[in-house]
């Protein structure tokens, strides 16, 4: 599997979380941490928290159909591995997200903001196993 380079995509789409999560932090001094949003959305603590992370995670969810809206098509998906993979990819990541206290989108991008120690090497970590994985699944593999 080729992956294709696609700089200005990936330029617009992180400057688009870089805006909305400084805006969820100007607005409601949140973090913007796409798994404790969701896991907030299921044991809310008021109704004013599941207000705003239903409408974080609805337009999390609708961003294909801006695209549908805005190109005519869906965008194209490819999913190399089966159903089940997939389950076990989330499961194993929600056990990370757990003991890491945190997701990488919240240590990434807002707590690498901040200068926190702990989303630094949260982050450290993510990258090095990121690239230990490749590096053994399209060299030692060979996939």
């Amino acid at each position: 599997m080729e992956t294709e380079f696609t700089p200005f995509a990936s330029l617009a789409g992180g400057a688009l979380i870089g805006v909305a999560a400084v805006l969820l932090m100007l607005s409601l001094g949140r973090i913007l941490g796409a798994t404790g949003i969701l896991a907030g959305l299921l044991t809310p603590a008021n109704p004013r928290e599941f207000a705003w992370r239903a409408a974080m995670i609805l337009g999390m969810i609708s961003g294909p159909l801006a695209v549908l809206a805005l190109t005519g098509s869906m965008p194209e998906i490819e999913v190399p591995v089966s159903t089940p993979m997939l389950a076990l990819g989330g499961l194993i990541v929600g056990v990370g997200v757990t003991f890491g206290s945190g997701c990488t989108s919240g240590h990434g991008v807002c707590g690498m903001a901040r200068l926190s120690p702990r989303s630094i090497a949260a982050t450290a970590t993510f990258m090095a196993a990121t690239f230990a994985t490749v590096y053994v699944i399209r060299h030692v593999i060979g996939a």
